[in-house]
């Protein structure tokens, strides 16, 4: 009782010190609590057989016999897998591309060069991927395509029909990711390496270094904690493919589905086209405890390797 009533006085005691700082706070407090917290009560459908007309409260509960019908079908091992691999394509090739654009774009001297660069490095980023779609499919149609037509004119290749194979497109969507993203991060990075002390670097040029010297033994090991810190995030949503971008240029081409379909666009389409709350619910589960798990792991492994750069 003792012990409750001093920690009740040291949280009145530090509410007060700082309450402007909590009351900064209260909005994303709020943010939270309503789009993050709130809409978790939706996991509930996984474990019931929902009905729109019973309410959460009044539908049936089933147990895990939804999760037994993902698990139980052919495809739950094949959309897992083209999720993790396409996210990991797309961590790789967006963190690298980054780091590569955020380390030219500081060696740049020439200040307007470096803004103009910036602004078409970064302007991808506010493209919308229904754009982007219409994109690809100027460069990849069959009959009409930028690709082919350059295949056929270079190299008198009659093309190929891109959206009929289905090898091609995790390697087409880990490019289309990487210019995307890579702009945004990019920018993170170069805050990182701005905020780097210029005493190392004149050292550094005092030894002799280099300047691919200094890249490689002063700017990218700095850069090292952030890094890790995005790996982590990333790895963190490894079980959460890109719908958007997914959605927007695979659709619902089929043949494409073996290489290309993840967690989310399969259960977006289960819910659409057998109208199944209950079962989308359970993917969705399945999906967020995987990813806790990932994370649990990878946060592990870095507070081996370096414990300054774990999340917790």
């Amino acid at each position: 009782m003792e012990r409750r009533r001093r920690f009740g006085g040291t949280f009145v005691r530090e509410l007060s010190r700082n309450r402007y700082l909590y009351l900064l706070a209260l909005p994303g407090i709020a943010f939270l609590v309503v789009f993050a917290y709130m809409p978790m009560l939706g996991h509930l459908l996984a474990f019931q057989n929902y009905r729109l007309s019973d309410g959460i409260w009044g539908s049936e509960w089933v147990g895990f016999k939804n999760f037994a019908f993902f698990f139980n079908g052919k495809d739950w091992l094949r959309v897992t897998l083209n999720t993790v691999f396409l996210n990991a394509l797309f961590l790789v090739s967006g963190l690298g591309s980054a780091v590569v654009l955020a380390i030219f774009l500081n060696e740049v001297r020439n200040k307007l060069f470096k803004r103009i660069a910036q602004s078409f490095i970064f302007l991808p980023y506010f493209i919308s991927w229904l754009v982007v779609s219409m994109m690809a499919l100027t460069l990849f149609g069959t009959s009409e395509g930028l690709i082919n037509r350059v295949l056929a004119v270079v190299v008198g290749f009659e093309g190929v029909d891109w959206y009929l194979t289905p090898g091609a497109w995790p390697y087409i969507l880990t490019v289309i990711s990487a210019w995307k993203i890579a702009g945004y991060n990019s920018i993170i990075f170069l805050a990182v390496i701005t905020g780097i002390s210029a005493e190392y670097y004149e050292s550094a040029r005092i030894e002799g270094a280099s300047r691919m010297q200094q890249m490689l033994y002063i700017t990218l090991p700095l850069m090292r904690p952030i890094v890790m810190v995005l790996t982590l995030l990333g790895i963190g949503r490894i079980f959460y493919g890109d719908f958007g971008m997914i959605y927007a240029i695979i659709g619902d081409n089929g043949v494409l589905f073996p290489t290309t379909d993840v967690i989310d666009s399969y259960a977006y389409r289960a819910l659409r086209q057998l109208g199944n709350f209950s079962m989308s619910s359970a993917v969705i589960v399945y999906q967020s405890c995987m990813g806790l798990v990932m994370i649990l792991i990878f946060n592990g492994i870095a507070r081996k390797v370096d414990a300054d750069s774990r999340l917790f």
